[in-house]
């Protein structure tokens, strides 16, 4: 049963996200993204299992900060050895991009995807299971839940386009492995403070900064990157291995999990 209730947050980020796709207009198609995943939780989970209630700032600033460090950390020293070049930055154009990707990609992807996996899937998980188990299942299921939203799609439009495993021009292995790594970074960053909201941010920090620079030409957003090296796009894994770290850092040193982990342990013992 555990596994069933688990198994429904990717399912409804997956009908949610495949409706989201249907929408021609991108914001009522984000606004509509996380309209549905709230309506499909909302009912099954109250704020504070989810881990969203309290004040919100303090840890999204923690998710924003950590990744932007990291980024910034890795592509410095990446640029000062010549992997990476930089083209020139058109300041208006990036903050309206800045605006406009903050509030589309936290609609679409950031929120949505928290509240149904790692707030709804892994505290489903943590239930029952010990945190590296729930951590790999919650992550298994963020890995099949873009095919499953394909799968959902197509049969919403009568099969109109064929499903796919990875987004149409992404290589399936490489995306995968990205996915995986991005998946364990958003729970080290839940479990860092023991807030769904320090990966909401985390969320979209990692979205904007690879839109912002390794995107930032196909998507006019004022700047770009520019790989000197094809090897040069593992920097991307990088930097989220090094936020993975400073994560497990700040959970030591504020002892988050210990809430969670007597929560597990009280539930084990009354089964």
């Amino acid at each position: 049963m555990t596994w069933i209730r688990a198994a429904y947050g990717a399912v409804a980020m997956a009908f949610a996200l495949a409706v989201a796709t249907l929408v021609p207009n991108s914001w009522l198609a984000a606004l509509a993204c996380t309209l549905i995943a709230v309506a499909l939780i909302r009912p099954w989970r109250d704020p504070r299992r989810l881990t969203l209630a309290g004040n919100p700032v303090r840890p999204f600033l923690i998710g924003v900060a950590v990744t932007t460090a990291s980024a910034t950390l890795t592509f410095g020293l990446a640029t000062l050895a010549g992997w990476l070049t930089w083209g020139p930055i058109n300041p208006r154009q990036v903050a309206t991009f800045l605006i406009t990707n903050a509030v589309i990609a936290v609609l679409l992807e950031a929120f949505p995807e928290e509240l149904t996996l790692r707030g709804h899937t892994y505290s489903t998980l943590r239930t029952t299971q010990r945190p590296w188990q729930a951590a790999v299942i919650t992550t298994a299921f963020f890995l099949v839940t873009p095919a499953l939203s394909s799968v959902i799609e197509s049969a919403l439009i009568l099969g109109a386009h064929k499903p796919w495993l990875a987004p149409p021009g992404e290589d399936p292995i490489s995306y995968l492995v990205l996915l995986a790594v991005f998946g364990f970074t958003l729970i080290a960053a839940r479990t860092a403070t023991n807030s769904l909201w320090t990966a909401i941010g985390t969320h979209l920090t990692f979205l904007t900064v690879n839109r912002l620079t390794l995107y930032g030409e196909d998507r006019s957003a004022g700047w770009s990157m520019h790989l000197e090296s094809p090897d040069a796009i593992l920097l991307i894994p990088l930097y989220l291995l090094l936020a993975t770290i400073a994560f497990r850092v700040i959970r030591r040193l504020t002892g988050s999990g210990s809430a969670c982990g007597s929560r597990v342990g009280s539930a084990r013992a009354r089964s």
